[in-house]
């Protein structure tokens, strides 16, 4: 199987997208004609410059750069929709998507109403689920991380599922998150966080036993200590890993101590065939020029084996955050997909 068919077979397969920001989503044309709306001329070779490869400082200044764009709900509505359509086109049945609440707060906007249209316009796309993660910057302290948690708290429907902090892992020691993890948890909403993507397994571990985190977000510093990715397999905490993230954001080659690296070095072959659970998305897929699809091409090449592929993606739906009822019911819309792709 040729390369452009590989990637075509992979867009066919039935999946779920558990990591992924909405604002990462945006595709060099859609912030052209953002920019256009508030006075602003780009070109598309403009916009797309900007999501250039880089380090993980360079990635987060495009994020804050880009978002600037996102002035109100009809910024968002444009945007949701165009996501939710570009999950229907690669056969995404669910995506838990992310939201960049402390930044909407940042800037003296309404979360309120900037949820309510952009979940308004997604909704009018058939044929995928989406919910949504309310996720506030770590850098940015622990009281605008509890300014997220409380709106999130103060919205809480079926389709907000979860809360989580992104941002530099490096900015805020975890211990100061706990009060914010314990009101999450007493309001009974899922929580994540982005640990081990720069920072080391320590930050992993932290997550999960001062924190409670049910996932971790990247997580791929744990490549550096056994006992942790054991600790992990244990308790049956999984990582959400993004592959061409961690390649674009100089995060991979972080963790390796070296210049650069490549898919090759990538360590989610390793962490799936000894039993760590794990899970495959986009993280920013129009800012790291991938998309979802290209992400299972990718691992593909990388010597996991169609069926070995196959459990993958049957692991975004047993680690979502949906219903026993749910969860069946999208994996038996799974089992019929891979079925019709001769797979079983």
């Amino acid at each position: 199987m040729n390369k452009p068919e590989n990637e075509k077979f992979w867009t066919a397969l039935p999946k779920a997208e558990l990591h992924v920001h909405l604002e990462g989503s945006i595709a060099p044309s859609t912030v052209v004609e953002l920019a256009a709306r508030h006075g602003v001329q780009l070109t598309e070779a403009e916009a797309a410059a900007r999501y250039a490869p880089g380090d993980f400082a360079q990635f987060i200044e495009s994020f804050i750069w880009v978002t600037g764009f996102l002035r109100g709900p009809e910024d968002y509505a444009l945007i949701a929709r165009r996501f939710a359509e570009s999950m229907k086109r690669q056969n995404v049945l669910y995506a838990e998507v992310t939201l960049s609440i402390g930044i909407m707060f940042r800037r003296n906007q309404d979360p309120a109403a900037n949820y309510e249209a952009l979940r308004e316009a997604a909704a009018q796309v058939p044929g995928v689920r989406l919910v949504w993660i309310f996720d506030a910057v770590r850098q940015w302290g622990a009281a605008p991380a509890m300014e997220v948690a409380r709106i999130a708290a103060e919205l809480r429907s079926p389709d907000i599922i979860a809360y989580g902090i992104g941002g530099d892992e490096l900015g805020l020691p975890t211990r100061d998150l706990r009060g914010v993890y314990e009101f999450v948890a007493s309001q009974g909403m899922h929580r994540l966080i982005h640990a081990g993507e720069i920072g080391g397994p320590e930050l992993v571990r932290e997550a999960v036993e001062m924190l409670g985190a049910e996932r971790i977000g990247h997580g791929i510093g744990v490549m550096r200590d056994e006992r942790t990715m054991d600790f992990l397999a244990a308790r049956g905490i999984p990582l959400e890993v993004c592959p061409t993230s961690n390649l674009r954001t100089g995060a991979l080659a972080r963790q390796l101590g070296k210049g650069a690296a490549g898919y090759e070095q990538h360590p989610l072959p390793e962490f799936f065939r000894r039993g760590l659970p794990v899970t495959l998305s986009s993280d920013d897929p129009a800012m790291f020029e991938t998309s979802v699809s290209q992400e299972y091409a990718h691992v593909h090449r990388m010597g996991l084996t169609k069926m070995d592929m196959v459990r993958l993606a049957e692991a975004s739906f047993q680690h979502a955050f949906v219903s026993d009822q749910e969860r069946s019911s999208l994996l038996e819309k799974f089992h019929s997909g891979v079925s019709a792709l001769g797979l079983v």
